[in-house]
């Protein structure tokens, strides 16, 4: 770049943008990078307060922060997502898809302890609509070298920093278990809301079975569901050490593969999670999940939904940021719940 008068420019080739802000109306480039100055733009140049103007050198091993910015979105951009047109250095990615985002934090933190550039992206392991913006890169000064967006690129690696995994379709079982539900003593209204959190992610009820607390009862009941060709079994009530609730039992007899009976979550610290051969959730969703208006369901249910398999790991992250304040007015997933990082 060469730095030149103002008045001296007509002629030149910019190099950078020119943006005029004025509040409450407009925040916009005037001028483009390439636009060749005339006469006429002298005025309008030295009205948003250039006196003077860097115009284009092109010079070895240095990237305009435009071409630099195309860099950086290669390196980010995943599955299901599409770039906004670079502006100023920076390009902002917009989901595709309904689905849950994921991020490579390790490599996000890589990249940013570079310097001269940066990624911020919303969290990860939450939903994200179609249309959402989810990340935006920026080259910070106007010109970069290079060798320093190559460091970016192997930094990196080969696979993109951001992905979306989109919803897959899910027949859903639930099994209700509780003397007191299946002898009619109460009305069951654990299920209305399992029906309407899973419905909001594109799943179908298939199935509906009412127990007791026997856990032979309940493993028959799961069995049955499975059969009728669920793919995802959640069974509500009996999750507590009360000897009566027998559900964490019988999930354990039909799976005989339970991730974790409990999550670093509250509410929800009496969650089960189980797999019925190696892929098919099982959940024992305790009586929480039935009264509180966000709870460690909220945080697993988006990703079983996209089809990740989720580890005891998974879940022992959940411990930071897993204590939900119950706040007067619920304003999840805009706060700090369920809100762990990308390990």
């Amino acid at each position: 770049m060469k730095l030149i008068r103002t008045e001296d420019a007509v002629g030149h080739v910019l190099c950078h943008d020119i943006t005029q802000i004025i509040k409450g109306v407009t925040k916009d480039a005037v001028f483009r990078k390439g636009h060749i100055v005339t006469e006429e733009d002298i005025p309008l140049l030295l009205s948003v307060g250039k006196e003077n103007l860097y115009v284009w050198e092109k010079q070895e091993g240095m990237l305009h922060e435009n071409e630099a910015a195309e860099i950086l979105r290669e390196i980010c951009q995943g599955e299901h997502m599409h770039p906004s047109d670079v502006k100023e250095g920076k390009i902002e990615l917009i989901a595709d898809c309904d689905g849950v985002l994921k991020i490579n934090g390790e490599k996000l933190r890589a990249v940013n302890a570079l310097g001269e550039m940066m990624i911020a992206s919303r969290h990860g392991n939450f939903p994200v609509k179609k249309g959402d913006k989810i990340a935006g890169t920026r080259v910070i000064p106007l010109v970069i070298e290079e060798e320093k967006m190559n460091r970016a690129k192997e930094v990196a690696g080969k696979e993109p920093i951001f992905q979306i995994l989109p919803y897959e379709h899910k027949k859903v079982g639930i099994v209700t278990t509780g003397s007191e539900v299946y002898h009619g003593r109460i009305q069951d209204t654990f299920t209305p809301v399992i029906v309407d959190k899973v419905t909001e992610y594109g799943a179908e009820i298939e199935g509906h079975e009412i127990c007791d607390d026997n856990p032979e009862m309940i493993e028959d009941a799961i069995h049955d569901l499975l059969r009728r060709g669920c793919n995802m079994i959640l069974c509500t009530g009996g999750m507590s050490v009360d000897p009566d609730d027998r559900t964490p039992l019988a999930i354990k007899n039909v799976t005989g593969n339970v991730v974790s009976y409990g999550a670093p979550v509250l509410p929800g610290a009496m969650f089960l999670l189980a797999y019925y051969g190696g892929d098919l959730p099982v959940m024992g969703l305790p009586g929480c999940v039935m009264y509180a208006k966000r709870t460690v369901f909220d945080l697993v249910l988006p990703r079983i939904m996209a089809g990740e398999i989720l580890t005891k790991e998974d879940l022992d992250l959940l411990g930071e940021g897993g204590l939900c304040l119950n706040c007067p007015t619920c304003t999840f997933p805009n706060c700090g719940f369920g809100k762990c990082g990308s390990r």
